[in-house]
């Protein structure tokens, strides 16, 4: 019984992970997060 709902609580939680996650709203965010490592390649750095 106990194992039954711990297994739907997370089962729940993972939606509602990958609901927030694939968020029309998040998309901004998340491409200008995945664009970060490119972006240092062109900045010159002062040593």
């Amino acid at each position: 019984m106990l194992s039954g709902i711990v297994t739907t609580v997370l089962l729940v939680l993972f939606l509602a992970g990958w609901i927030w996650a694939w968020s029309p709203k998040r998309k901004n965010e998340f491409d200008a997060a995945a664009r970060l490592p490119l972006e240092g390649d062109h900045k010159e750095t002062k040593r």
